[in-house]
């Protein structure tokens, strides 16, 4: 992977790509890391995952918005309802000390958001922000997801990108209160996808470039450790 530059001054930050993983052990990690944001033992860190095929409930949700649990479901600290995650989507779960970057959540959270849409733009995909509606979105449907958690001002939880998910698993929950059918993917729009690796490659350098991060490979070492204490 080539990394663009984020500019004259870069903070260092990590990047983890764990594949195809299920929910609770990448659940796990993050919240280790979270700890080692907290206490400085690590810079801000980029986490993307696909997960195997799971519902998350947020602080809003409940199990009323599971129509049919074809798939886990797991209560989470993100803020938002329910979702959906599964193979074909991207799902980034950045650990970062907003106190540092003199963030709020709501503008922590609009970052992300211009990341989403720089990132589809790069693959002709007209997407916005809508005020008041986290997320991202393409005329009237919604192609990325946002919730987000915050411990001692280090966030965690993230985004969910569809790239070209089973979209059939939307139908099964209310996805954040909302009719399963505003949701689309890349896919869905374009009709041939592009490669799962290019949008990686094109929203970490996205990512880098919003935040000022210059994102190098976690220390191998250390994510071992940290995989094993969490049986990743």
């Amino acid at each position: 992977m080539r990394w663009r530059v984020c500019g004259p001054v870069c903070r260092k930050g990590f990047l983890v790509d764990l594949g195809l993983c299920e929910y609770e052990p990448s659940w796990r990690l993050q919240l280790k890391l979270v700890d080692l944001r907290s206490s400085s033992a690590i810079p801000d860190t980029l986490v993307l995952v696909e997960h195997e095929h799971v519902f998350t409930l947020g602080r809003r949700g409940s199990m009323d918005d599971i129509i049919e649990a074809k798939a886990p479901v797991f209560r989470v600290e993100r803020g938002g309802g329910a979702t959906y995650h599964g193979p074909g989507q991207l799902v980034g779960y950045p650990i970062m000390d907003l106190s540092g970057l003199g963030l709020g959540i709501k503008q922590y959270v609009r970052k992300l958001e211009n990341v989403l849409v720089k990132t589809l733009q790069r693959f002709n995909v007209g997407a916005c922000v809508r005020e008041g509606y986290p997320g991202v979105w393409v005329g009237g449907r919604k192609i990325a997801s946002i919730g987000v958690a915050l411990r001692n001002w280090v966030a965690f939880h993230g985004f969910a990108l569809n790239v070209k998910p089973d979209m059939s698993y939307f139908r099964s929950i209310k996805p954040c209160g909302m009719p399963p059918e505003l949701m689309t993917s890349v896919e869905e729009l374009l009709g041939s996808p592009p490669r799962m690796e290019d949008v990686k490659e094109a929203l970490i350098e996205e990512f880098g470039a919003e935040f000022g991060l210059s994102l190098s490979p976690f220390p191998s070492d250390l994510l071992k450790a940290i995989a094993e204490s969490v049986r990743l």
